[in-house]
């Protein structure tokens, strides 16, 4: 898919860019639930550019899938060729920093950067509880698991706390936060 140069792809665009680069289940879901949570943030921050915001949160991993080891590096290219807009190409691309060379800057980057991972503890958190779900979840489930490294190891507790810190939150803020956003999702995407 080619867009015009400079565009800000719609939200079926970049479902559909996301779709070309990603097959498996979790990482469409995934893509998913923090476009979701970057819309419920945009709603408060920015809700002149929700879609902006939702199309950054579906297509920040759209190279992980096929290009783990050039993560954050190769959707620099693939947006670059088809013509995407460099402001939300930085968005995407600054999310795996310090391992990709561009930082967050934005606002929006920064709540990018914190709850990336930060969804994918929530999730398995959720998903441990008896109800499965985010809708009976609460702060202190998710801080006990937070200090767990062993639990959905795969979430950098570092990056999320710094995520808060960039954002000038504190971490119970970030989470509980993150869980309300999450929570508004439901019925719209199986959480």
């Amino acid at each position: 898919m080619v867009l015009k140069m400079g565009k800000i792809p719609s939200l079926a665009e970049a479902q559909s860019l996301l779709e070309t680069y990603n097959q498996e289940a979790f990482h469409l879901r995934h893509a998913a639930v923090v476009s979701g949570v970057m819309g419920y943030f945009a709603e408060e921050y920015d809700p002149e550019r929700i879609e902006f915001w939702k199309a950054v949160g579906l297509l920040h991993d759209l190279d992980f899938e096929q290009f783990p080891e050039e993560h954050c590096i190769r959707e620099r290219k693939i947006l670059e060729e088809a013509g995407v807009d460099e402001t939300l190409i930085h968005a995407v691309a600054s999310h795996g920093w310090p391992h990709a060379p561009e930082k967050p800057e934005l606002f929006m980057e920064k709540v990018l950067y914190a709850v990336d991972e930060l969804t994918g503890l929530i999730g398995a958190v959720a998903i441990m509880r008896p109800s499965k779900s985010v809708g009976d979840l609460e702060l202190k489930s998710v801080k006990k698991k937070f200090k767990t490294p062993a639990f959905a190891a795969g979430c950098s507790r570092e990056v999320i706390a710094q995520g808060a810190e960039m954002l000038g939150w504190t971490l119970d803020e970030l989470i509980e936060r993150t869980i309300l956003a999450m929570r508004s999702l439901m019925g719209a995407l199986e959480i």
